[in-house]
């Protein structure tokens, strides 16, 4: 079976995440969004554990996945999957003695590197590789230029994309050729917008944890979708203040600080990709980019926030009439679309043609789109 798969969010017991990602909210997204395998985020919590139990089986049919994330060493973070809560108990219990804050932070950060934390990771069963692999700040390719510089003789088993990446990033790494990658929102909020912004298209053999990790290690991936990547925070080379763009010869010459006001310019994901970059590109699942459809609905509407009253009336229109948005955008005919607003429906069109004029992001600030 073909299962729509978001496997790195987040709780509320990690920083900076709102008060309503709790198990029923987040599966009730899940199918509004489209999402039949989500992942728990935060699963070295005991109490987000425990919250999760009475959900692994639900109403709506969704495979719950135990998932965590880990700040190591160098403030690189990793992407952790297991099979079931007891790999991830297990785990805790390794790590807790190199962390101060496991039982506090969903998100905790533990004192070992790359290839220790690995090394525990295997030894319960799981899963693990580079989060957000490009991202300027916490990420492998911000510190170093190659996996085993970071995780020693430790196989990885995954890397993640990020928001600012899309796969044609990853395909020239040659000692990439043989790691599957995958698209994740890395949601804060149970949102659509938010919430399966980013995803993979797996062919999972069974409906449990295990058959969906199985599906990954085989490469079983049949599509990741998500943003283009010039819409995500890090794309360009920017200063971190003024946002002003800079050309990587230009940071160089520059110093990497901004000659308007003195602040850091952050190397781009794209530039750091290039710079990584030592071969032709490998055969890799399609990347179809997708734009969240409260986003194109506040475009066409002319809104503030996707949150408006009037986008999300006009939204919920959409969901009673076809299920859910993910079928909105990809497989809806544009006439049945254009029956509740043409201009929805013209702007659907446009996203599946290409037809969008992207404004990257860079520096920490989004990128924006226009239709063409």
């Amino acid at each position: 079976m073909h299962l729509r798969a978001d496997l790195h969010i987040h709780s509320p017991f990690a920083l900076a995440v709102s008060k309503h990602m709790l198990p029923e909210q987040l599966l009730a997204s899940s199918a509004i969004k489209g999402i039949q395998v989500i992942g728990t985020g935060d699963g070295l919590h005991p109490t987000w554990r425990s919250l999760w139990r009475e959900h692994l089986v639900n109403p709506e049919g969704i495979c719950v996945v135990p998932t965590a994330e880990v700040e190591g060493l160098h403030r690189i973070h990793h992407l952790i999957l297991m099979e079931d809560f007891d790999q991830c108990g297990a785990l805790h219990d390794l790590l807790k003695p190199y962390s101060s804050n496991i039982d506090r932070n969903g998100r905790p950060q533990v004192k070992l590197d790359g290839e220790e934390i690995a090394a525990h990771v295997h030894s319960v069963g799981g899963m693990i590789g580079p989060a957000h692999a490009f991202t300027p700040w916490t990420s492998l390719f911000a510190t170093y230029d190659h996996i085993r510089d970071c995780y020693g003789d430790e196989p990885i088993d995954l890397l993640e994309l990020g928001l600012s990446a899309d796969s044609s990033y990853g395909a020239g790494i040659s000692e990439l050729r043989q790691v599957p990658f995958l698209s994740n929102s890395d949601a804060h909020s149970p949102q659509t917008n938010k919430f399966g912004r980013e995803f993979n298209l797996l062919d999972v053999n069974d409906l449990t944890p295990r058959a969906v990790l199985s599906a990954i290690r085989e490469q079983r991936i049949l599509m990741n979708a998500g943003f283009f990547p010039e819409e995500g925070k890090y794309n360009r080379t920017a200063c971190i203040e003024c946002l002003h763009q800079y050309t990587l010869e230009e940071a160089i010459a520059h110093h990497w600080r901004c000659p308007v006001d003195g602040a850091r310019i952050k190397k781009g994901v794209a530039d750091r990709a290039r710079e990584l970059t030592d071969g032709p590109s490998s055969h890799r699942p399609p990347y179809l980019h997708l734009i969240p459809l409260s986003e194109i609905i506040q475009r066409v509407l002319g809104t503030a926030s996707p949150s408006a009253k009037k986008v999300q009336r006009l939204y919920n229109e959409f969901i009673s009439r076809f299920g859910d948005e993910i079928t909105v955008l990809i497989d809806t005919p544009e006439d049945e679309i254009s029956i509740i607003n043409p201009a929805v429906g013209a702007a659907v069109q446009a996203l599946r043609a290409g037809k969008v004029e992207l404004h990257p992001g860079g520096g920490g600030s989004y990128g924006s789109f226009s239709f063409r």
